[in-house]
């Protein structure tokens, strides 16, 4: 069991506690502290300002009736610019949350100083290519040093993640390929995110081309695909499952599933999953907004002054999705997802090698809004796990997805039973059916026209929907 020394004096540091997403850790923790090993968890913040440290401890303590967290959480001044801060502040902790982005600018010199320093590090970060570089240039140091360094434990992407082992171990036979939708609701308050999320999106949309270089550096042989393949729907398209249109979704959950799912074959020569992953867009209408909002995104990340425009004025190019003040938690009080998982595969007994599968499931993981209630539970679970169960943890240390890293830990468990944010995973199997396709694509002049132009919007709803926003 991980140990406070006078030396390490603190379970967990949560890094950047002063940000938006931060505050909300901070008082995740704070909810979490009796969780921690022998029923307490001793913590502290860090960040560059002192003063807006404080500032965040008087919150949480008014926020949640808690004087106590004034004089009892210390707070660290460091600096992501500053290696020695960095280190200073790894070598007082057991694990850093690191709520620093984005990621692709910051988040590099935290997970180094981890290393080097002993400490685990737990992120919420969504861009693949910062995810996969670091398991790219880090893996190797960080399983010499046995630290643990395991990314988007947010919102991205532990739901997809962990909710493909839960359907995986749910299916009574073998499990060979599941198509994830998500649904986004919002109260009468409506709904918008922090404009940390659209600088992201930004600048990952300018370098895309990275990541595809940077994959080819790993050399990865491609997974076998196990029982049918499973084909890609469209471009756009209505589900009757969810009753609306439906686009594919391209931000971190499929390669954060993808990497886990290397892992466990390759680790543990469990078959992989076909994944497929969609997010619900709602109707036409919805369709028509974001076709222009992503229209102009599309166009303007192109270059160095459109991306300085819409980093400048994000609610005027996001038509208020995306702002400087983020949500009020009665927007975020209104907001909750679903995130429905449909399963094939083969009943006990059967080949997969023979024939079509025969038997599907289906699970949903229903939740409060994902990015700043969500994501702060999810992450600060994720870092309990690591404190109390290191022993069901990767035989060593390394840079891991969640998946990877808590396969075999009672993370879900965890996670289910946690009533504030109300995270319910639900599951029906049937078998002896014949399948087909779970979902149709209706025809139509105008259904052809958006699968054309929909390209361009893809990037801009997949952010949208890291932190709970869907147009209405």
């Amino acid at each position: 069991m991980a140990t406070v020394t006078s030396t390490r004096p603190y379970h967990i540091i949560i890094f950047g506690a002063s940000g938006f997403t931060g505050q909300f850790v901070v008082e995740e923790v704070a909810r979490s502290a009796f969780e921690g090993p022998s029923g307490s968890l001793k913590w502290a913040l860090a960040g560059r300002s002192r003063q807006r440290l404080e500032g965040v401890l008087n919150q949480a303590a008014e926020t949640l009736r808690k004087p106590e967290l004034r004089t009892e959480v210390e707070i660290i001044v460091a600096d992501v610019s500053q290696a020695d801060s960095l280190a200073i502040m790894c070598q007082q902790g057991l694990v850093v949350l690191n709520c620093v982005g984005p990621y692709r600018f910051y988040g590099e010199p935290v997970v180094k100083a981890c290393i080097e320093n002993g400490a685990h590090c737990v992120d919420i970060c969504g861009e693949p290519q910062f995810l996969e570089r670091m398991q790219l240039e880090y893996h190797s140091r960080a399983m010499d040093s046995g630290v643990y360094v395991i990314g988007s434990c947010g919102f991205d992407s532990i739901p997809a993640d962990m909710g493909i082992l839960y359907t995986k171990n749910q299916f009574k036979g073998t499990l060979t390929a599941v198509e994830s939708f998500l649904t986004i609701h919002t109260g009468p308050e409506g709904g918008c995110a922090h404009d940390g999320t659209w600088q992201s999106a930004i600048y990952g949309f300018a370098d895309s081309g990275s990541l595809r270089k940077l994959r080819k550096k790993f050399g990865h042989q491609p997974l076998p695909v196990v029982g049918a393949t499973v084909k890609k729907r469209g471009s756009l398209f209505f589900s009757k499952e969810i009753d609306q249109y439906a686009i594919p979704f391209m931000g971190s959950d499929p390669s954060v599933v993808r990497r886990s799912q290397r892992f466990l074959y390759e680790g543990h020569q469990e078959l992989p999953v076909q994944y497929s992953a969609y997010v619900g867009v709602g109707g036409v209408w919805s369709l028509i907004k974001m076709f222009c909002g992503g229209l102009l995104f599309w166009f303007l990340g192109k270059f160095g002054l459109g991306r300085k425009l819409l980093i400048t004025f994000p609610e005027f190019f996001s038509f208020g999705v995306f702002t400087k003040a983020g949500p009020s938690r009665k927007q975020m009080e209104g907001t909750s997802f679903s995130l429905t998982f449909f399963g094939e595969g083969y009943a006990e007994g059967l080949d997969p090698s023979q024939g079509r599968p025969n038997a599907r499931i289906c699970t949903q993981i229903h939740g409060a809004e994902p990015g700043y209630v969500a994501t702060p539970v999810a992450m600060v679970q994720a870092a309990i796990t690591v404190l109390n169960e290191p022993q069901f943890l990767p035989i060593k240390g390394g840079v891991y997805s969640p998946g990877a890293a808590f396969a075999r830990t009672t993370l879900i468990d965890r996670l289910n039973r946690h009533g504030l944010v109300g995270l319910d995973l639900n599951s029906s199997f049937v078998s002896n059916i014949e399948m087909g396709n779970i979902f149709t694509l209706p025809s139509g002049g105008l259904v052809s026209i958006f699968t054309i132009l929909l390209i361009p919007i893809q990037s801009f709803q997949i952010y949208m929907k890291c932190h709970g926003v869907q147009a209405n």
